[in-house]
């Protein structure tokens, strides 16, 4: 049985009644959401581009890389192309899966997707009135640095920054 509580712009709350795999029937409250897809852009000298962007829920800036929630039906990788474009102003040649990860799977079914651009050339930053936020440019290492020392602190980011500097540092297989 399902009982919605909330429906918002960006999720839906519900109670489901589920009985679990060991036989006990609870009640579990479910953050449903449409999912999301974000992207390390990566250029050519190994720069990439990050933003620090306002979150509420954080208390304050935060540093990302650009993401956005999935419009309905749209796959995840046009939502990363549109998103490397309005929020930083850059288009890709190429992207690359990286990885597809449950945000908070204890209580949410939001699924990110997240991919590397490459290939970056200019485009047209289209922020939306939500969206504040400054573009911030900086070595692979030094992101990686501030994964380290804790500035950075976004799982999404940290997990899409971890991902290309091992992919790019570890030799092949």
């Amino acid at each position: 049985m399902v009982r919605n509580i909330y429906t918002g712009k960006v999720v839906t709350l519900n109670v489901d009644t589920v009985q679990l795999p060991n036989g006990f029937t609870v009640d579990l409250e479910t953050i449903r959401h449409p999912g999301a897809a974000a992207v390390v852009p990566l250029k050519d000298d190994g720069t990439v581009v990050m933003i620090r962007q306002f979150r509420h829920a954080a208390g304050g800036f935060i540093y990302e890389i650009p993401a956005g929630k999935l419009d309905r039906g749209e796959e995840p990788l046009k939502c990363a192309a549109r998103e490397l474009e309005e929020e930083v102003g850059y288009r890709a040649s190429s992207f690359e899966l990286l990885s597809s990860i449950f945000t908070a799977p204890g209580f949410a079914d939001e699924v990110i997707h997240i991919y590397k651009a490459v290939g970056l050339t200019k485009g047209q930053q289209q922020l939306d009135r939500d969206e504040v936020l400054e573009i911030i440019e900086m070595p692979l290492s030094d992101a990686i640095k501030k994964i380290q020392d804790g500035t950075i602190r976004d799982g999404k980011t940290i997990i899409g920054l971890q991902a290309v500097y091992i992919r790019g540092t570890m030799p092949p297989r």
